[in-house]
């Protein structure tokens, strides 16, 4: 199997020689550039497998690069910020990004989240990996209906109203969780470890967020938020 191609922007010399070096020696193939323009250009020419964009590079800001990568194409992309309580975080995220990473990064949490969004995404588990044993079981099986909502989990596909509604692996993940339980109230924590694999305590916003996205998809009222507890999908 081909080497996983992983696209890194960042203009910081030494963090993108180093991290390219670790996820190199982890057996990913990486195009490592210092500007979101030629970012963009790399992208387009050799359509990576996940992208990894640093929110403050110039030329083109992460952010606005991520947003750029979502109109043309659902692959997967983490954002990479300096702060944790950055505003820059909630950006990237409502710009369609499937994760953060919190600089500076340890490179064996950076290479378990990388693999983490591949399995999501359907990869393999990534170089190294072991694909097969964690893959996420099938949540469902059939078209479901909710109102005027859709859900074919076979055929991955959703409608509304009968329209097709585009929805990103990570958004389909999450509907996911949420059809195979409507009515139910998902904590976040429990939406972090099934849709984002997360074994341990992460950031809520990344759930936030999201379920905004999936909001303005399949509806603002489809969606209910049970304050202190987390979410549920109306049947």
């Amino acid at each position: 199997m081909a080497d996983t191609h992983v696209l890194f922007v960042e203009d910081d010399d030494v963090i993108r020689e180093a991290t390219q070096l670790a996820l190199e020696r982890d057996g990913f193939e990486v195009t490592a550039v210092p500007d979101g323009l030629l970012g963009l250009e790399r992208f387009r020419a050799r359509k990576p497998d996940i992208a990894l964009l640093d929110v403050m590079v110039p030329g083109l800001d992460g952010v606005s690069l991520c947003r750029r990568i979502r109109d043309e194409s659902t692959v997967p992309v983490i954002m990479l910020s300096a702060r944790a309580d950055s505003i820059d975080v909630v950006l990237g995220l409502e710009a369609g990004a499937d994760d953060y990473v919190t600089k500076p990064f340890d490179g064996a949490v950076l290479v378990a989240r990388i693999r983490a969004v591949l399995r999501r995404f359907g990869h393999a588990s990534g170089p190294n990996g072991s694909p097969g044993a964690e893959q996420p079981e099938p949540l469902a099986s059939g078209v479901l209906s909710f109102g005027d909502l859709e859900v074919d989990t076979e055929g991955m596909e959703v409608r509304k109203a009968g329209e097709p509604v585009a929805l990103t692996p990570t958004e389909m993940r999450l509907l996911l969780e949420f059809s195979a339980a409507p009515g139910t109230v998902l904590s976040r924590d429990r939406l972090l470890e099934r849709v984002w694999d997360y074994g341990w305590g992460g950031d809520t916003r990344v759930v936030d967020v999201h379920v905004q996205r999936l909001r303005g998809k399949i509806g603002q009222d489809r969606i209910e938020t049970v304050r202190g507890f987390g979410y549920k999908l109306r049947g």
